[in-house]
């Protein structure tokens, strides 16, 4: 039998995996066979076939092997439908200016040995004359792609984003289009391998109270109640103690500068590994039985529908 090619765990996620995420160690190699055989047979989808990307799916779906099978599908299917946003993913000179304004960062130090990762998001460094909110969702799609890789804590805890709406652009909020996060959403429920567990705002601005009050009203009752607003950082505090912050946050979670270099350095150095994901993905002509488009699955036609995610 070829050697289990996948991450060891430490003790605190190897303890949530076991008993939040039915993962049993000595059956991981044949559930990751069991996905790998199916995928083998699948005429319309190409995917990726090593241990570490397969295991992330099986986690990510308390190792149901059903469920596990339709998210892989879904995170094609999607990615295929919408190039404009996973197409051609590089961090090229564009998305290294971006990560360097310091708009989105990855925090190093998860919420607990076997937390949940932390993302921090601050608008006051994004310049909406420079870049677009496309832009900056691809940029987040990149960090995402990397973290279904590297990030255990991701995977197997979920991940909680910070959005600091201080000193927001106006002209931001004119770039605010519902489809794409209605899209991204759905790319949230059915297709990544993650789980979001918190959603916490801080210093929002009147401008921006009735978009979030719209994007809220977008989610399920199960998402809405991991949306936070806090009118403080202390208020923050209290969900997320301040060690856990970057230093200009008041913790001891790392400078913005280092944040910066740390995430560049993961995104560049994944480079080849997202040019190769460029030929994977879905060919609806091939599909057995019933064709997946962008209707069908977005619903882009109708009323916004709730969104649940687990």
């Amino acid at each position: 039998m070829a050697t289990l090619e996948v991450r060891p765990l430490n003790a605190a996620l190897k303890k949530v995996a076991k008993e939040e995420l039915n993962e049993v160690e000595s059956r991981i190699a044949d559930d990751i066979a069991a996905l790998r055989v199916w995928l083998d047979k699948q005429p319309h989808l190409k995917s990726r076939l090593d241990d570490q990307f397969l295991v992330s799916f099986l986690r990510g779906c308390k190792y149901s092997i059903e469920k596990a099978k339709s998210k892989i599908d879904y995170f094609y299917t999607i990615k295929t439908m919408m190039p404009e946003l996973f197409g051609d993913k590089i961090m090229s000179e564009k998305e290294i200016k971006l990560c360097r304004t310091g708009t989105y960062v990855r925090l190093p130090k998860p919420l607990g040995e076997g937390g949940p990762s932390v993302q921090l998001t601050n608008y006051s460094k994004f310049d909406p004359k420079v870049f677009t909110m496309l832009e900056l969702f691809r940029f987040q799609c990149l960090l995402m792609d990397w973290q279904i890789y590297n990030d255990d804590n991701c995977v197997i805890s979920g991940y909680i984003e910070i959005i600091d709406l201080s000193k927001m652009s106006l002209s931001f909020l004119t770039q605010f289009e519902p489809t794409l996060i209605k899209k991204m959403g759905v790319f949230a429920e059915k297709a990544a391998p993650m789980r979001l567990k918190g959603i916490h705002f801080v210093n929002c601005p009147k401008e921006a109270q009735a978009v979030l009050s719209f994007s809220r009203s977008l989610m399920s009752e199960k998402l809405q109640k991991r949306f936070y607003v806090h009118k403080t950082l202390d208020d923050l505090y209290k969900f997320i103690p301040k060690e856990y912050l970057p230093v200009e946050y008041g913790g001891t979670n790392g400078t913005m500068p280092e944040l910066i270099e740390e995430t560049e350095k993961h995104l560049v150095s994944f480079n080849e590994y997202f040019i190769e994901d460029d030929q994977f993905g879905v060919d609806e002509n091939m599909r057995p039985g019933k064709k997946v488009d962008m209707d069908s699955l977005f619903g882009i036609e109708g009323s916004f529908r709730k969104l649940d995610i687990d």
